[in-house]
């Protein structure tokens, strides 16, 4: 029976860290933020017209902060 204290392995699954979720990246990503879209954009996004659209956002959103702050250091110095 899924779901309850009876179903499963006894004692969980001792290689639970070997199946568990890796990434190469510097900080894990754990923060959920909503991002607003037209229709149009939404609905080609859906049709896969852009099948990594995610990582674009995150990577233009990290661009576009780093470029703040290069403007904040320079202001600064």
């Amino acid at each position: 029976m899924a779901g309850t204290k009876s179903s499963g392995r006894p004692g969980g699954n001792p290689n639970i860290k070997k199946h568990g979720f890796k990434t190469d990246r510097k900080y894990p990503l754990t923060e959920n933020m909503t991002i607003r879209f037209d229709r149009p954009t939404k609905d080609a996004l859906k049709a896969g017209k852009l099948p990594n659209w995610r990582e674009i956002a995150r990577e233009a959103v990290e661009k576009a902060l780093a470029e703040v702050e290069e403007e904040e250091n320079l202001k600064s110095a």
